[in-house]
Parts: structure tokens; C-alpha cells; sequence
């Protein structure tokens, strides 16, 4: 069985230990990662949810912040603010930092970042095929309302998590050089030829919304053969960690589980979606598409396995 999973952050990451968990060594599982979250930082280029999902299934994570490695210092940060280098909102933990490096060097020696990304998980062995959704810039920024002088601006969207932690005036949402990137080799194909495409309980904005943001991914879901199944990233109108909710306030989309299955949309109708799972105290209306309630509780892998096991039951493969 093939699986291709959308995923972005600490939720895709989790849900795909689940996917690992249930399929086994043997499962073949390949995930496209959001890389609207990669940034420039100190001359080191930082691709958050590709390392997020490596620590996670190479048992390196830091499990109680979610992300950057467990056991982590914090020596060159100290360091940094020390020398007053700006941006000092940022931190990058001393084992994160090496990642950083050898991730920097390949890309200015001309290596694509799925290359870098392939050359990364010889280490850690996540048993999940990890391709960024492309090799090009595709970058989410944040049009703002600056709160020190009130005009507005655009900044990158780390700078509007991790500075401003989303309390700003926030009017839009852009996905920066999406519209000149194109799939990493194997992407498209991961998901037309798979048995069943999930996404991932992640973020529907700037996770999932900004893989679809590049061009050819909405497409290749909309025609593959296999079945697209998605679960909510939300239970009871609240998402389970980070800030789905601030994201789709901006956009205009209620955070509930019917509105975010809306938001997708059904295939037959020019939408993504085939089926819909929801938590089991939620329910949800979505024209065109197979909703079912489920647990959605991520506590831990077992756990999630089932998760993965109902979602590929709506694709019809188990």
C-alpha cells in the first residue's frame, strides 16, 4: 500500500508516527511537508516543519515543546544577545544549529533542498519518505497592521508567530514565491500514484494552504485516482496546539470542523476532498463529501495509529 500524506508542523508530524505505527516497516509512506515556514536566520537557512517531522519520527524531538531537538543548549543564542545581533526574537538551539549548517552548505554548494532533505534522513531514518512540496522559494508572509507606528506591512510569518505570537492587526495572508515554484521531483507523482492520500490535521492555512498554494498540487489532488481523505485539525471549535484559529479568522472561516471541510471543499464540487473526519463530539456538514467521526485525540502513536487506520478505511484501502 502507498501512502502520500499533506502534512505541515507538529501535527503532520505526529500524525505521521501514526500512519509509521500502523503500516509497519514495511509501509510505503511518503509525506509532502509545507515549506512556507522556512526563513533565513543568521545566514542559516531554517526549514521548520522538514526538521520537525525528522526529529519526531527519528526520536529526536524536544516532545514537551514539540519542536528543535531534545537535550538541546542554548550556548550561541546567549551568545547572539550577548553581541545585540537582531533578529533576537528567534532563538536556535546549539544541536538545532548543526542541522542548520550542514542544510546551509549543501543549498549554496547547488544542492536541491529535497536532495538536502534525502541526505539529512540518512541520520535519523524516519521510515517515511519526507519531500518539501518544492525546491523553490514558496514562503508565507503576514500582511500587518505595525503595532509601534500603525501602517502596513508584510512580514514573514515566523516574525508574526514567534515575535508578534499572532496579536497584531492582521489583514491577509501570502504565499511568496509560490506562483514561480513548481513540485520537488517525486511529489506530483507521490500523489498520483498513491493508494490513498490523507491530510494531515495540520494547520488549513499555512501549513496545508500553503503547500496547495503551489502550483500542480491542488491539480494532482483533484485527479489522482486514489481516494483524498482529511482530518479536522480542530475538536469542539478549538485546534489542538498552535493557532489555526488566528489563521482562519483573517481568511474568514469559522474554526469548526464543518467550516474547515468546507473551506476544502469537495472534488466533485472543484474541492480536495473525497472524505472528511471529524472528532466524535463534533459534527459537520459537507456537501459532496463522506464525513465521519472519529477520535481524533493524538496521545500518543498507538493511538494516532487508529486515527490513520479510520482515515485509510474512508479511502477504501483497508
Amino acid at each position: 500500500m502507498k501512502v502520500t500524506v499533506v502534512v505541515g508542523g507538529v501535527g503532520g508530524a505526529r500524525f505521521l508516527q501514526g500512519v509509521r505505527e500502523l503500516l509497519g516497516p514495511d509501509g510505503d509512506v511518503t509525506a509532502v511537508v509545507n515549506v512556507g515556514d522556512d526563513v533565513w536566520m543568521h545566514g542559516l537557512r531554517i526549514t521548520p516543519d522538514l526538521d520537525t517531522c525528522m526529529y519526531t519520527l527519528g526520536d529526536g524531538i524536544d516532545t514537551e515543546r514539540g519542536w528543535g531537538r531534545r537535550d538541546e543548549t542554548w550556548s550561541v543564542k546567549e551568545e547572539l544577545a550577548a553581541y545585540g545581533a537582531h533578529p533576537d526574537w528567534f532563538g536556535l538551539g546549539d544541536r538545532d544549529i548543526a542541522t542548520h549548517l550542514i542544510r546551509t552548505r549543501m543549498l549554496r554548494t547547488g544542492y536541491p533542498l529535497s536532495a538536502v532533505v534525502e541526505a539529512l534522513c540518512d541520520r535519523w531514518s524516519p521510515g517515511v519518505r519526507l519531500l518539501p512540496v518544492t525546491d523553490d522559494r514558496s514562503e508565507t508572509h503576514v500582511v500587518i497592521t505595525d503595532p509601534d507606528d500603525g501602517t502596513d506591512k508584510a512580514v514573514h510569518f515566523q516574525e508574526w508567530w514567534v515575535r508578534y505570537r499572532a496579536a497584531v492587526t492582521t489583514h491577509s495572508f501570502a504565499y511568496v514565491g509560490a506562483d514561480k515554484a513548481t513540485p520537488a521531483d517525486g511529489v506530483v507523482e507521490a500523489i498520483e500514484t498513491a493508494d490513498a492520500v490523507l491530510l494531515a490535521p495540520s494547520n488549513p492555512v499555512v501549513s496545508i494552504g500553503a503547500v496547495l498554494a503551489v502550483p500542480g498540487i491542488r491539480s494532482a489532488l483533484r485527479t489522482t485516482p486514489a481516494k483524498v481523505v482529511g482530518l479536522s485539525p480542530v475538536i469542539d471549535g478549538k485546534p489542538l496546539r498552535g493557532m489555526a484559529d488566528e489563521c482562519l479568522s483573517v481568511i474568514g472561516v469559522e474554526t469548526t470542523a464543518e467550516a474547515i471541510g468546507r473551506h476544502y471543499g469537495a472534488r466533485s464540487a472543484a474541492g480536495i476532498l473525497d472524505a472528511w473526519l471529524i472528532h466524535e463530539t463534533d459534527t459537520a456538514d459537507v456537501p459532496g463529501v463522506d464525513v465521519r467521526a472519529v477520535p481524533l485525540l493524538m496521545t500518543e502513536p498507538a493511538v494516532t495509529a487508529r486515527m490513520a487506520r479510520a482515515a485509510l478505511e474512508a479511502a477504501g484501502v483497508l
